[in-house]
């Protein structure tokens, strides 16, 4: 007897013989049972999981002699001619073959003529998709009143090219692909059927190349077979078909994650000389990231992962966060969708690893915003500004809280965690006895023509306050504040709606206050001019913590001798200078 492929031999002769199709079956036996048979039926779905071979059983229990039955015998002459393929009655169409309006029209004239020997005359059309839009409407009449005894049964892997009118007329049955256990589960019969052993690994990379598809899963268990000499092992798969294994990943990635391009760059270029290709390679390796980011989140379902989680390296898992496995991911994903318009692909693949070489220093945007929120929670933690602030929302936040971020929460940088262990908060100054500020009586007092401005009732001319406009009252006795407590009541007010502008001034010395005017000295230039654009702000602010209106002044002297100086930074800033590797251009 001649040799016949595996797919051949083991093609499904009956419902029960479907494989992952048991939707599918279990309608088409309740249609028939309950004699409730369409006219028309569409079979869609991937290559090699049955639609061609669900036709023909379809047919076969229409037209065997001891039906309509869900099991049809395959001993009749109906039975074996439908087998074959070559019953009178069962006319199976290639579609790609017969595309135009003149083959739909002898299916046209067919029809009118009953079967020759058998209970319906069916058409099988595999590939439909592949007909014309003419071919497509010169068949839309037939298939909705066809003849009693006439069946169409088309089959397409791509749905989206066939008509809705022609879908609209037609049951549609979506197949599935097929699970890799259940590949894997055939293949192992297939071995017993022609006496031959395989290892078990061997069959679930067989089953997993396959992809979910029968047909090809039984192609290349017939190739791997040929050169295996009854004895199929993992071994000489992966030699002979270059698959690259999950003990070889590891040990490239596990390059990758210590940093060491030099030995990973040696991998690379065993992998591409043992004669495994660039696409297998990026395929093996996206799927081995993905079975980690699966493991990294806590799935270790075998059926997903592919094979037992205990295989995978426990050194990448350890070394590399979730972001960074996605991040590891998407780069596999992109560099397959470019490789084929690349003007190398080794140098593709070579730059993809590399990539992989510095992912542990790789950040994510959701983590720079986080550590942006705690450079300002640090800034906002600085002497005179109380633990617990307001927020504008009306929540309270603990700036101090900021620097307590541990390694290893979600989306928490690195940086942070040794620098929270390195810095704190500096304690707020001991309270200290200050007297309190005598001030000179003003012209005003003077005179006896207008009581004193900080008294409270004072007046002001309003050309000398910018927020004269404003009723301001104090919680303060006339005179009883110290400039200390001032600036830091000052600084604590501004910092509810805005931490820069009170970070600023808390930077700033020598206070005076003479008369209606208080002026203070900026460290810098810049924070002066910072300070001034908000100079109407901190008039009010101030004004209303004295009980009547001041008007503030800002003052800065580039000295010599104060440029010889050093200046005294403040920890915050030395801790976001040493976040973000920055350096101070004028203190």
């Amino acid at each position: 007897m001649a040799y016949e492929v595996t797919a051949t031999r083991l093609r499904p002769q009956k419902f029960d013989d479907l494989i992952g199709q048991e939707f599918v079956a279990a309608t088409l036996k309740n249609s028939i049972e309950s004699n409730k048979i369409a006219h028309a039926y569409l079979f869609t779905g991937p290559r090699g999981c049955g639609k061609t071979s669900t036709a023909r059983i379809l047919a076969k229990a229409l037209n065997c002699q001891n039906g309509p039955t869900v099991t049809p015998c395959g001993t009749c002459s109906t039975c074996q001619e439908i087998t074959k393929g070559s019953s009178l009655d069962v006319i199976e169409i290639d579609g790609a073959s017969n595309t135009s309006v003149n083959d739909i029209r002898t299916i046209k004239d067919e029809v009118m003529f009953p079967p020759n020997s058998s209970r319906y005359k069916i058409y099988i059309i595999d590939e439909v998709h592949m007909l014309t839009t003419n071919a497509f409407n010169a068949l839309l009449k037939t298939i909705e009143e066809p003849p009693p005894y006439v069946i169409f049964i088309f089959a397409t892997t791509e749905l989206q090219k066939v008509p809705a009118t022609i879908k609209s007329r037609c049951q549609q049955f979506n197949f599935r692909l097929i699970p890799i256990d259940r590949v894997k589960e055939q293949l192992a019969k297939a071995c017993t059927e022609i006496g031959i052993t395989a290892e078990d690994e061997a069959l679930y990379w067989i089953a997993r190349e396959s992809t979910g598809s029968m047909r090809d899963a039984y192609t290349l268990f017939d190739q791997v077979a040929a050169f295996s000499d009854g004895h199929i092992t993992y071994e000489k798969i992966r030699d002979k078909l270059g698959l690259v294994g999950t003990e070889r990943l590891n040990q490239i990635f596990e390059n990758c994650a210590d940093s060491n391009p030099q030995a990973m760059e040696d991998n690379l270029d065993e992998f591409l000389q043992a004669g495994i290709s660039i696409d297998q390679l990026i395929t093996n390796s996206a799927d081995y990231l993905r079975s980690l980011l699966l493991i990294k989140n806590g799935i270790k379902k075998e059926s997903l992962l592919g094979q037992a989680p205990e295989r995978y390296s426990t050194k990448v898992l350890d070394k590399w966060n979730s972001i960074q496995l996605e991040r590891a991911l998407s780069i596999f994903l992109q560099l397959y969708r470019d490789i084929r318009y690349s003007l190398s692909p080794r140098y593709e693949l070579e730059l993809a690893f590399s990539k992989l070489c510095w992912l542990s220093e790789y950040v994510s945007p959701a983590e720079v915003k986080k550590a942006i929120d705690q450079a300002q929670g640090l800034l906002m933690t600085s002497p005179g500004i109380p633990a617990n602030t307001q927020q504008s929302d009306g929540q309270y936040s603990n700036p101090s809280s900021y620097g307590t971020m541990q390694h290893g929460t979600p989306g928490g940088m690195k940086t942070f965690s040794a620098l929270s262990q390195s810095f704190q908060a500096p304690p707020p100054p001991p309270a200290q006895d200050v007297p309190p500020v005598e001030y000179p009586p003003s012209d005003y007092e003077s005179s006896g023509d207008a009581p004193h401005p900080f008294h409270n009732g004072g007046a002001l001319p309003p050309e000398q306050s910018v927020a004269a406009e404003k009723p301001v009252t104090s919680d303060f006795a006339p005179g009883q504040i110290s400039l200390d407590a001032l600036k830091a009541k000052a600084v604590a007010t501004l910092s509810v709606e805005d931490a820069f502008t009170a970070s600023s001034l808390n930077q700033t010395s020598n206070w005076n206050i003479n008369g209606t005017e208080l002026t203070a000295y900026t460290v810098s230039s810049y924070q002066k001019s910072t300070l001034d654009r908000q100079v109407r702000n901190i008039n009010q602010c101030i004004s209303g913590i004295m009980g009547t209106n001041i008007t503030v002044k800002f003052l800065y002297e580039d000295t010599q001798e104060a440029a010889a100086q050093p200046v005294q930074v403040p920890v915050q800033v030395e801790i976001v200078q040493k976040i973000f590797k920055g350096t101070i251009e004028n203190a």
